[in-house]
């Protein structure tokens, strides 16, 4: 099979996933979806990082668990325990972000390495499920909080509460994924200027721009069929480009140091799972971060 129609098919299905996922009656699927995309990515980040130690993936078991079952939803968003892990999630690849300028190689003990995978790879795949428990919990409240106080929660109301959580899953993406095939485009025809030659020699400031301006063109119709306001999907778009781009600066970065072309070969034609949810897991928590601070607004 040729490499072209390899990737297309394993492309189609890996979104057809996704969106199958989003789409269900109920968050538990996309959730378990996650719980299994984060243990092969861990798998994938393990290996290339020589962690010796098996314990992440019960680790991260752990964690999913606790913040999946355990905190209930109700001041979930105002739960102390959520901001700590937010902060040790976001401070992990912020320190990666600075990672990207060191030219020579980090030597990690494996304590350092587990802290990596659990909170950089694990971390992000949680914070991509919370999101969108996160939201419809919110979507609920807000309708219930409109409606005449004796009524109760319709079926129907329930409905607006889930597409409308559905709605901003599927945007992320949507801007993630846009912003990667504006930056592709861009830099193929107009990309001159390496934006980080050291770690991605492909990747140019063009491309950057090329895929920023995308993304936000994307955000600014999807917006047309949400409830959030423009100004806001255009913020949210902006921290998805940015984080997004490091997260997949900083795969990249991991991959050279280990001398690797890929992260894995569970995808045919693309490579690792990790490769393909990079951008995704790097930019999760920022996005989880922003969009409960517009929440106020």
């Amino acid at each position: 099979m040729n490499e072209l129609l390899k990737r297309s098919i394993t492309g189609i299905l890996y979104v057809f996933l996704l969106l199958t996922a989003i789409m269900l009656s109920n968050a538990e699927a996309f959730g378990f979806l996650f719980l299994v995309f984060g243990l092969i990515c861990l798998y994938e980040f393990k290996r290339l990082v020589r962690l010796s130690s098996s314990a992440v993936y019960l680790a991260f078991l752990c964690l999913w668990w606790c913040f999946n079952y355990l905190i209930p939803m109700e001041g979930f968003s105002n739960n102390f325990v959520v901001y700590l892990l937010l902060l040790a999630v976001i401070s992990t690849d912020v320190y990666l972000g600075f990672y990207l300028y060191r030219h020579e190689a980090v030597s990690y003990t494996q304590w350092q390495k587990f802290l990596l995978a659990l909170l950089y790879v694990g971390g992000g795949c949680l914070f991509i499920s919370l999101l969108y428990k996160v939201e419809i919990y919110k979507n609920e409240q807000e309708i219930t909080a409109t409606s005449f106080a004796f009524w109760e929660f319709s079926q129907w109301q329930f409905s607006e509460a889930f597409s409308e959580a559905q709605h901003t899953m599927i945007a992320l993406l949507a801007i993630i994924w846009a912003s990667d095939s504006f930056a592709y485009v861009s830099g193929r025809f107009l990309g001159r200027t390496k934006l980080f030659p050291s770690v991605s020699p492909k990747k140019t400031v063009e491309g950057f721009v090329g895929g920023f301006v995308g993304a936000l063109l994307v955000a600014a119709w999807l917006s047309l069929y949400s409830n959030k306001e423009l100004w806001k999907w255009l913020v949210i778009a902006a921290v998805l480009v940015v984080a997004g781009t490091l997260g997949d600066l900083v795969e990249s970065k991991f991959k050279r140091v280990a001398g690797k072309k890929d992260s894995g070969t569970i995808l045919p034609g693309h490579g690792g799972l990790l490769d393909r949810l990079d951008s995704l897991i790097y930019a999760s928590p920022f996005a989880f971060v922003t969009i409960l601070i517009l929440s106020y607004f």
